[in-house]
């Protein structure tokens, strides 16, 4: 039998979530098995309160019978469980594949611990492999592709079939091929100083740990830099 990695990390990763924790819930298809996972533990009887970082993973917890509650109703969540489209040595994250980064990054900035759940693929030695995606205002997107082609990739909107691709916050998302990251801290400076961004899927000291799903079913830990 097959192993689902993705899975395998997720429900491992919700192990670390207690009774009357305040959790964020990720996006993608790592975060859905976590979800899935959280939401049989409500059922079994866990008391928690929630917030997604998606529209789809709002869907998914309400289904599930998660409580969520609103940002103006907490002020710090004790853990968020998210996916990652790449992970180095160092657990710097590009993140925004599913489209949601910005919502990630204010939910994982506003958490005590974030756990990272991904399958062994999304572990690289260098990061750049996956196109960088950022998150950019639809006015003058023309002047922003520019300015983010300057710094040495090609940028390409992101479509739904002949549709531009457009955020749960109604901005556009560029994905930015630079090929091999050599420096991401230097890189989020450079992206963070155009105008039109606004924000990256680099994540860059906020993952405290992360869980990696292996096909011969084994589970491998990752500290981040913080914990060194």
């Amino acid at each position: 039998m097959s192993v689902n990695v993705k899975q395998l990390a997720a429900e491992k990763a919700v192990e670390y979530v207690k009774d009357g924790m305040k959790v964020g819930l990720g996006t993608g298809s790592t975060a859905y098995w976590a979800i899935r996972k959280l939401g049989e533990r409500v059922a079994e009887g866990l008391k928690i309160t929630a917030v997604a970082t998606s529209q789809a993973s709002e869907d998914q917890a309400r289904e599930l019978g998660i409580p969520l509650v609103g940002f103006g109703d907490i002020d710090r969540l004790d853990l968020t469980i998210d996916g990652a489209d790449e992970l180095d040595g160092k657990l710097q994250l590009v993140k925004g594949g599913g489209g949601a980064l910005l919502r990630e990054k204010i939910v994982a900035m506003g958490s005590e611990r974030m756990i990272v759940v991904a399958d062994e693929s999304k572990a690289v030695e260098t990061l750049g492999k996956f196109p960088l995606p950022v998150e950019i205002v639809p006015f003058a997107c023309e002047w922003t592709l520019s300015d983010l082609a300057k710094l040495g990739c090609e940028p390409v909107l992101r479509r739904t079939g002949d549709e531009l691709y457009k955020s749960d916050n109604g901005n556009y998302i560029a994905d930015c091929h630079f090929g091999a990251i050599h420096s991401a801290p230097e890189l989020a400076k450079a992206l963070q100083g155009i105008p039109g961004v606004v924000e990256h899927g680099l994540f860059i000291g906020i993952a405290d740990f992360a869980i990696i799903g292996k096909s011969d079913g084994s589970i491998e830990v990752i500290e981040g830099d913080k914990h060194r």
